[in-house]
C-alpha cells in the first residue's frame, strides 16, 4: 500500500510540474529594421596571406564601404586569439565613404593560418565576421658550400 501511495504521489508531483512548464510565453519581440541603417560592404570577407615566410609582414587590410544612409560606427573588432590583432577606424564612416580594418597576424608561428575577426557596429547587421587564412613556412636558408680544392697548408 505504501508503494502505491508513493507512486501516486510521485505521478501527481510530475504532472503538476509538467503543467507548470506549459505556461504561455509573452508575445515575441518584433524587431523593426531601420531602412536607413548603415551597412558594411566588404571587398572580400576573407584575406588570404598565401604562403609566407616566418617573420614576414603580417599586416593585411579589409576594405569596406558604408552603403547605408546613416554614419557607420564600429564599436569593436576582436581577433579569435591573441595572435590576431585588428585595428579599426574610431571615427564614424559617412554614407558612401570607404575605410579599412587592419589585421596584424603574428608571423612568428609556423603552420596554417585560419583565424577570424568579429566586428561589432551600428550597422543593420551589427556583428560581422571576417577571416584571414594562409600558411607560414620556415625561412629558406642557403646551404653552406664546402671549399673545393686542396687543403690549406699551415
Amino acid at each position: 500500500m505504501k508503494k502505491v501511495l508513493l507512486t501516486f504521489g510521485l505521478l501527481a508531483f510530475v504532472a503538476i510540474g509538467a503543467n507548470a512548464q506549459t505556461t504561455a510565453t509573452p508575445a515575441a519581440k518584433v524587431e523593426v529594421q531601420n531602412p536607413n541603417a548603415a551597412t558594411m560592404t566588404f571587398e572580400s570577407d576573407v584575406v588570404d596571406y598565401g604562403t609566407i615566410e616566418q617573420g614576414a609582414d603580417g599586416v593585411r587590410e579589409f576594405k569596406f564601404v558604408n552603403n547605408g544612409k546613416e554614419p557607420l560606427i564600429i564599436s569593436n573588432a576582436r581577433g579569435s586569439c591573441g595572435c590576431t590583432v585588428p585595428t579599426w577606424p574610431k571615427e564614424p564612416i559617412k554614407p558612401g565613404e570607404s575605410s579599412v580594418i587592419k589585421v596584424k597576424y603574428d608571423t612568428k608561428r609556423l603552420g596554417a593560418i585560419n583565424k577570424s575577426v568579429t566586428i561589432t557596429s551600428n550597422a543593420a547587421t551589427p556583428t560581422k565576421v571576417v577571416r584571414i587564412k594562409g600558411k607560414i613556412i620556415a625561412p629558406q636558408t642557403s646551404p653552406v658550400k664546402e671549399a673545393v680544392g686542396s687543403p690549406v697548408a699551415n
